[in-house]
């Protein structure tokens, strides 16, 4: 537990008192019974993480008239019941859920004594949870909902605890017999090519019903047309490439396509070069002399485009029918692969957290052909960062679609300069939170319409979007990958311990 003095507790008691609950933040009295509580630490664990204020009531419940401060009641309200509920965020989940913050608020409460709000922050999990006797359950806007059994297990391949690329697929063997399988197997010093005797020692094939069969990541390492033999089970493995004139889709009778679409199929080892030659050779930008020849320039680091296609394709949700999707844009590069990020990475900490492989076999095996893809395991995302930012260009903005019908992730490179002052606004905002007009100025010496039209474009380039404001004058601005983090728990991440 982390306790704050009162000057360092007065600003987010007033930022508590404004907020309204939302999808990573719930106002809860101290009471006798915790059930409820329970069901909201399990649905923040399991959904993207949030905040529990813990004696405070809820805004519906003033009386006409009343002051926002009467919300304060405090855990001196029922104190046995509050260290009751401690004990059992403790003991009532399977899996334990660890990664919880507490942090203690002094204040003045509601009758005029002083006392004591709590705020438990819990992260987004990297596994399932479930409330003993008490079922599983996700965050919705405001409320808690329990899982399904379907649901249940969509949720464990979406974090990475389960993959599809262990499931037994119904195909020959014969039909993996192809010249990447000799490839792989030479490289490995495999003198034994036969498949019903390496697939099973290699971990890439099980017997059902008595009959072997390979696993999908075999059926993705080796077949020829993976995509063709995956149709008929209502999945896909292709990569679709659109080339577009200008800076967006133009739907209508003729499309803005400068070239027809183009299918990229395969053995993924075959298909992440094929797509990365492919798309490189339309981002080409003329030669430079480098060392004792040429060599070709493209609008983009070389390696953050090969990187950011073989994450695609190697981190991608198996189980959706969906292919990934890169479009070229004049001042842009989108890759975008089925599924959402695995375990407890979010856009915002994709950067700095280690490697969490949703795919891990396919990945490890993939590392064992010629020339591999994936050498660097751990460290492109990292790379990609750091080779945008010394190409003076934004960083890959990160963001996950989980409006559509089928999750996505969307990776966007921009092939714009960005101004030095960038830096320093990005920074501040990862810092303290989002931007507004009047903080732009004091940083950059900027006069308002100036600062104003900086704004706009930085939200026209997506690396900025607009926070919900009751006027232009309140507008704030924040980066993509922190939009859905802007509340109270946001704020409130600050300085907090790491106690379990």
């Amino acid at each position: 537990m982390t306790d704050l003095t009162p000057a360092q507790a007065a600003p987010r008691i007033t930022a508590l008192l404004a907020a309204t609950e939302s999808r990573t933040l719930e106002f809860k009295r101290i009471s006798a019974k915790h059930g409820r509580l329970i069901e909201t630490v399990c649905a923040f664990a399991n959904s993207d993480g949030g905040v529990l204020a813990l004696g405070v009531g809820d805004a519906k419940d003033l009386k006409p008239g009343e002051k926002a401060d009467k919300r304060l009641f405090g855990i001196e309200e029922n104190p046995e019941s509050f260290d009751d509920l401690r004990r059992h965020v403790m003991q009532r989940f399977a899996p334990p859920v660890e990664k919880l913050h507490w942090l203690r608020l002094p204040c003045t409460l509601r009758n005029g004594q002083p006392g004591h709000v709590v705020m438990l922050r819990v992260e987004k999990s990297d596994k399932v949870h479930s409330v003993v006797g008490n079922g599983t359950w996700t965050r919705m806007d405001a409320s808690n909902r329990e899982l399904s059994a379907t649901e249940i297990a969509d949720l464990a391949y979406q974090r990475g605890v389960k993959s599809a690329e262990t499931l037994p697929m119904p195909v020959a063997l014969n039909l993996l017999e192809s010249d990447a399988w000799r490839s792989y197997c030479l490289t490995r010093g495999l003198a034994d090519f036969d498949m019903a005797v390496r697939l099973p020692r290699l971990g890439l094939a099980v017997p059902v019903d008595g009959a072997l069969q390979p696993l999908l990541a075999a059926l993705l390492l080796f077949a020829d047309e993976p995509g063709a033999l995956l149709a008929g089970q209502g999945m896909r493995a292709d990569i679709r490439v659109f080339h577009y004139q200008g800076k967006a889709v133009q739907r209508g009778e003729v499309p803005n396509l400068l070239l027809p679409p183009k299918t990229i199929s395969g053995p993924v080892v075959e298909q992440i070069a094929k797509a990365q030659a492919y798309v490189l050779e339309r981002l080409a930008k003329g030669l430079i002399m480098e060392g004792s020849g040429f060599k070709t320039r493209y609008r983009f680091p070389e390696r953050v485009i090969k990187e950011a296609i073989t994450n695609a394709v190697v981190h991608r949700d198996y189980r959706l029918n969906r292919d990934i999707h890169i479009r070229i844009f004049d001042d842009r590069v989108e890759v975008e692969s089925p599924g959402r990020l695995p375990g407890n990475l979010t856009p915002a900490t994709i950067d700095k957290a280690g490697s969490v492989p949703r795919n891990s076999l396919l990945a490890r095996h993939l590392r064992e052909f010629p020339n591999p893809p994936n050498v660097d395991a751990g460290e492109g995302v990292p790379m990609m960062f750091a080779q945008m930012a010394q190409a003076k260009l934004y960083e890959p903005l990160y963001r996950e679609q989980v409006e559509a019908a089928v999750p996505t992730l969307l990776v966007t490179l921009l092939n714009e300069e960005r101004p030095p002052l960038w830096v320093q606004v990005s920074d501040w905002i990862d810092r303290n939170g989002p931007i507004a007009n009047g903080k732009l100025r004091e940083i950059s010496g900027l006069d308002t319409l100036a600062a104003s039209k900086q704004l706009r474009q930085w939200v026209a380039q997506g690396v900025l979007v607009a926070l919900p404001a009751a006027s232009r004058q309140q507008a704030s601005y924040t980066k993509p990958e922190l939009a859905g983090l802007v509340d109270l728990s946001n704020s409130l991440s600050f300085g907090l311990d790491n106690e379990s």
